[in-house]
């Protein structure tokens, strides 16, 4: 089965503009940007036939090209990354059996994150769309309860039923524990990870579904599957010691800088 890897990245984030092209050092003091860092992240997972960076931006568009990074040109009316990822996969020709959204603020992300959510959806057939999910443990999610009480948005927490059936995904942190939990101590809050593989029917049409109460309300996109009642696989995967965290906010720059030290990455 061919695959595909669509890095959305747009400029004009509502929460951090020009997100995608802050610079990030890493442990021998090099600053990479965050979009570069991400297609490197995609680069590394194995069995992809494909890397392309989707944006409506000439900025970003120009960056990628410079560092050697296959750019598609999508619409600025696109109103998240699925949406973007519809658009590019079409604009290539389509063609491919799984494409999968690895958004460009995730540059912490295991290649084997990606290896084990493609190997999951290859496993279920019924899924339509698959994610990934890490238990959290202590340490992250008492950064989760403190991001929520400065009145940040943090990490998304997700909960699923059997068979990693998706019931729902959240900004807010669910389940609800009411305990604190020792920095290694595992806990029964799962982060999810922002990274996405679609069948490609079902990714084509998400663009035509009316953007629910849900995914309003929350801001998160793949509620729209969720409100159209399609089948979201979770996919539970290993952090195998390695810390994950996403860039949302300017404040995270350090913790993701810090985190790259402490794993000696460049």
């Amino acid at each position: 089965m061919s695959v595909l890897i669509v890095i959305p990245a747009r400029h004009a984030s509502s929460r951090y503009p020009g997100k995608p092209l802050v610079e990030l050092r890493g442990a021998g003091g090099e600053a990479r940007s965050l979009i570069r860092r991400s297609w490197e992240a995609a680069r590394a997972v194995s069995g992809v036939d494909r890397v392309v960076v989707a944006t409506d931006d000439a900025r970003i568009r120009d960056h990628v090209a410079a560092f050697g990074g296959e750019v598609v040109m999508t619409s600025p009316d696109c109103r998240n990354g699925t949406e973007r990822c519809a658009e590019a996969h079409a604009t290539l020709g389509g063609g491919y059996d799984i494409v999968v959204n690895l958004q460009g603020d995730a540059p912490l992300t295991p290649h084997w994150f990606v290896e084990d959510l493609i190997a999951g959806l290859r496993a279920n057939p019924q899924a339509e769309l698959a994610t990934p999910v890490l238990r959290c443990d202590g340490r992250a999610l008492n950064g989760f309860l403190e991001d929520r009480r400065a009145g940040r948005v943090g990490g998304t927490t997700a909960v699923f039923g059997a068979g990693g059936r998706a019931l729902y995904f959240s900004k807010e942190v669910i389940p609800f524990t009411g305990r604190t939990y020792a920095d290694d101590a595992p806990t029964p809050v799962f982060h999810h990870v922002g990274v996405y593989a679609y069948r490609p029917d079902a990714l084509a049409a998400y663009p035509s579904w009316p953007v629910g109460p849900l995914e309003e309300l929350e801001g998160l996109e793949q509620l729209r599957f969720l409100e159209q009642g399609r089948h979201v696989l979770c996919v539970e995967v290993e952090s195998r010691g390695r810390v994950f965290w996403e860039l949302n906010n300017p404040e995270d720059v350090p913790r993701i800088e810090s985190m790259l030290a402490e794993m000696g990455l460049e």
